[in-house]
């Protein structure tokens, strides 16, 4: 995968810096607007880096590397690694989840491991909601949406890792933050457990990642269906 161009870069700061050009024919550019937009999109650059280093730092930690370790990888001190990452990320267990929750996760840790990945991206929870009729398809179906159409496309994304997945497998920061507004939602209706809509309302409300776009693809409008 090569890295960005910053050619292309500079290009998409022009193309979506929508003040830059000034009307009245001046021949400058508002040169401090493209700037704004540029810092803008090398916040969001820095944000994918990060998240990029924590879900690997996450998959250190839960198969033993001790901080000295993560710290000397990343050239850094263990204080420092540990006090940038210190913060344990929360665990959802099979008691906050709903019985086709629990059967959807049954069929999320089928496609990490049978596509030999060592992460557990929003492609998989997608993959898994839409194996089986629950309250996640149902909701699709309200919006005019086929599951079996997302169910096959988001199969088309799930790319072959190169070695075996691990017994024990890390969720990417993605997925972390949808199963956390997923919570959020149970909540919100006064559920007691997480259900299978509140995770795909929760896919598509990250914005970001294979799951978000498959469903944008589709035509799957959260907003107008999460009432």
């Amino acid at each position: 995968m090569p890295l960005p161009d910053l050619d292309d870069l500079i290009a998409e700061v022009d193309r979506t810096c929508e003040t830059a050009h000034r009307p009245g024919g001046q021949e400058q550019p508002d040169w401090l607007a493209l700037l704004t937009t540029a810092a803008g999109l090398a916040g969001q650059l820095q944000a994918l880096a990060d998240d990029l280093v924590e879900d690997y730092v996450e998959h250190c930690r839960m198969h033993g590397c001790s901080w000295t370790d993560i710290g000397a990888a990343l050239g850094v001190t263990r204080q420092a690694v540990q006090q940038r990452f210190h913060a344990p990320h929360k665990r959802y267990g099979t008691e906050t989840m709903s019985e086709d929750l629990r059967r959807a996760m049954a069929q999320v840790k089928q496609a990490a491991v049978a596509h030999r990945n060592n992460y557990i991206g929003t492609e998989h929870l997608l993959w898994g909601l839409t194996a089986e009729a629950n309250s996640a398809t149902r909701l699709l179906e309200s919006a005019g949406v086929r599951p079996d159409a997302v169910h096959r496309a988001v199969a088309g994304r799930l790319g072959r890792g190169a070695s075996q997945a691990a017994e024990r497998i890390a969720w990417t920061p993605y997925a972390r933050k949808a199963i956390a507004l997923a919570e959020t939602r149970s909540e919100q209706h006064g559920d007691g457990l997480i259900g299978c809509a509140d995770l795909l309302i929760g896919l598509a409300g990250v914005g970001r990642g294979v799951a978000a776009t498959v469903l944008a693809d589709a035509g799957f409008d959260p907003s107008a269906v999460d009432t």
